[in-house]
């Protein structure tokens, strides 16, 4: 019977043809497997919370413990890091971060600590341990848009629960000098995050 192989063929057609329209074409016209999340807008211009951003691409976690820090650390939570996948493709393809990149910063306080360091003792031995979440902090890079911050937009979705559902851009003394005078590629900190050290 020539059914069964009539179907199977029928199928593999299909499956080809979803595959193909699933994909979009990138910049320089090739296909890309994964059509990209781009930054969203309110009509008055401050930047949507991103969607979806714990189901991007993790690149790391830094923390600066107020415990190390005479207990003023400016950063005291993990910082737990996403860049969007579909801008993540395109960068480990050119080595450049696309317009409309966005980086997702989860912000995540320890559990407080017990010894003076801030450190305390858990079934793994002695560390920082993520504890309460508190806001996300988001960079979006566009050289037009934000040509006087180097090109990227720097954004806080507040500093505690529940985030914030818009942004407006803050300005270059609060958050962009210290990535232009500091971070190691394009105002971005790859030093910190081996998957993007290119």
């Amino acid at each position: 019977m020539r059914t069964p192989l009539l179907i199977a063929t029928a199928i593999s057609s299909a499956l080809a043809m979803t595959t193909a329209h699933a994909q979009s074409p990138s910049d320089n016209g090739n296909a890309q497997a994964r059509e990209r999340y781009l930054p969203e807008y309110t009509k008055s211009g401050e930047l949507l919370l991103p969607k979806n951003f714990n189901e991007w691409i993790f690149v790391g976690s830094p923390l600066t413990p107020n415990g190390l820090n005479d207990g003023k650390a400016n950063f005291p939570e993990f910082h737990n890091v996403y860049i969007e996948p579909g801008s993540y493709e395109i960068y480990k393809k050119t080595g450049e971060f696309p317009e409309g990149t966005i980086f997702f910063k989860e912000l995540q306080l320890t559990i407080p600590g017990e010894n003076p360091d801030g450190s305390r003792t858990e079934a793994s031995g002695r560390g920082y341990f993520p504890g309460k979440l508190n806001g996300a902090d988001v960079t979006v890079k566009d050289s037009k848009r934000y040509a006087d911050t180097g090109g990227w937009g720097y954004f806080n979705f507040n500093h505690h629960e529940p985030k914030a559902a818009t942004a407006k851009a803050k300005p270059k003394e609060e958050c962009a000098f210290c990535h232009m005078a500091s971070a190691k590629k394009d105002d971005v900190w790859t030093q910190f995050y081996p998957l993007l050290d290119k």
